[in-house]
């Protein structure tokens, strides 16, 4: 997974995993959702994300089962 933040558009990019892009859905009107051959979300973008989704703040947290 890759998740990249470009200030100079205020763009997020979310790369969920790299495989070929079968399809491309606007779920709004800054909300791009790229899906796989098999319908699987690959990735996601995301506009004006500092006021949209809080980007470039970011937090990972990995919990142990």
């Amino acid at each position: 997974m890759k998740i990249r933040y470009f200030t100079d558009t205020d763009t997020l990019l979310i790369e969920f995993k790299n495989v070929p892009v079968a399809e491309t859905r606007d779920l709004d009107e800054n909300t791009v959702l790229d899906l796989d051959a098999q319908g699987n979300l690959c990735s996601m973008t995301v506009e004006h994300a500092s006021t949209r989704a809080d980007a470039p703040q970011f937090t990972y947290e990995q919990i142990a089962a």
